[in-house]
């Protein structure tokens, strides 16, 4: 595996051994020549939007103040301490997908969007903690990062951001434009704009095991198979009718230890949970699709992509893809974990590809899933 100048020259298996999940690393000139991929402009304009989410983070007289978008309107850029986030610029713009697929080194199951914070001078969201790993890229002017690896997480309580209430930061480190800060989570880090700033933020996936067990759950429930009624053919006249009967607790006992899951049941379960799409992603098809066999002319020759709000996944024989699920033969499995990995599949594959696969790939391209190459 090659070295990655994205982690200071060191190969991903190396940094997932040493860093990951364990502490952090200052890259210096991790993309040399780095420049923002979106105008402030832009990003303004993408703040305004009810499909993007978005937050404006201000501190005003010692006071911390948060709102969420849409962001109708913005402080003057002159004005100091204020801080833009907006999420998933991945969606929304094709460099900035790119980008982010420079991480995959960590799997597409725990990769999650990227981030952009604008700040005036003095701007931040306060000494904090993450419950994911990220990666903090400075895209813009400069940034100070304090940071320190403190057991002591606990928050100032009635604010409208979660602000620790007792930082101990044990360094510091300024990013100019290139640089990059690696950060596990639970690592506690404040960083504030030295000057108007961009930054850029690799966040991943961390779902709690309660939100998964919940999820799990209604995801189970489509699929358990109780038959019968319960009935007490044996009932015997009751002493204290308010009491419910023992047999009645014990028979339902045994038919609720009846349901039963096994792995495959937990792969389909995560395949459709972590590549079901984001409530705010809308899929648009093209406004003037195809026929079938123009599409597949047109494949042939061009090639497919991936729309870069799909995700898909695979495990086994299913595959997954922006929540649906299905399970494949071994040729077109081939074919479909090509598409999944690289994101792409050029026209020469889809000689290989049966006629179901075709058939969902045309339904694919016309729901705005992927896009002729």
């Amino acid at each position: 595996m090659k070295k990655l100048q994205l982690l200071g020259n060191i190969t991903p298996a190396q940094f997932l051994r040493d860093y990951w999940h364990k502490k952090p690393l200052l890259i210096r000139n991790a993309i040399p020549g780095f420049k923002p991929l979106l105008k402030f402009e832009k990003l303004a304009e993408l703040a305004t939007l009810n499909h993007v989410e978005s937050r404006l983070v201000t501190m005003r007289d010692g006071q911390w103040d948060m709102q969420h978008g849409p962001l109708a309107e913005l402080p003057a850029r002159s004005e100091r301490e204020w801080t833009m986030l907006v999420q998933g610029i991945n969606l929304v713009d094709g460099r900035a997908d790119e980008l982010l697929r420079q991480f995959r080194f960590v799997p597409d199951a725990r990769l999650d969007d990227l981030m952009v914070s604008f700040a005036t001078d003095g701007g931040g969201v306060g000494p904090h903690f993450d419950s994911y790993d990220v990666f903090l890229l400075q895209a813009h002017g400069k940034r100070r990062w304090r940071i320190g690896a403190q057991e002591d997480l606990s928050v100032v309580e009635g604010l409208p951001l979660k602000i620790l209430a007792n930082f101990e930061p044990e360094e510091e480190f300024v990013l100019e434009p290139g640089d990059m800060l690696y950060l596990p989570p639970h690592y506690a880090h404040d960083g504030v704009a030295e000057g108007e700033c961009m930054t850029y933020s690799i966040g991943f996936r961390s779902p709690s095991f309660q939100e998964l067990g919940e999820a799990f759950l209604q995801f189970m429930a489509d699929s358990i198979d109780l038959p019968g009624r319960y009935a007490d053919p044996d009932l015997q006249p009751a002493k204290n009718p308010a009491e419910i009967p023992r047999e009645m607790l014990s028979t339902m006992v045994e038919e609720l230890n009846k349901v039963r899951w096994d792995e495959e049941d937990v792969a389909i379960f995560m395949g459709e949970y972590l590549s079901e799409p984001k409530h705010n992603v809308f899929f648009t098809g093209p406004a003037k699709p195809l026929v079938v066999g123009k599409f597949m002319e047109a494949a042939t020759k061009r090639g497919l992509k991936l729309s870069s709000k799909t995700l898909m996944l695979y495990r086994g024989k299913n595959v997954f893809i922006n929540g649906e699920s299905f399970a494949v033969g071994r040729a077109d499995k081939a074919v479909l974990d090509v598409l999944a990995n690289d994101r792409r599949l050029d026209g020469a594959a889809l000689a290989n590809a049966t006629d179901d696969v075709l058939e969902a790939l045309y339904t694919w391209y016309q729901d705005g899933w992927i896009e002729l190459g």
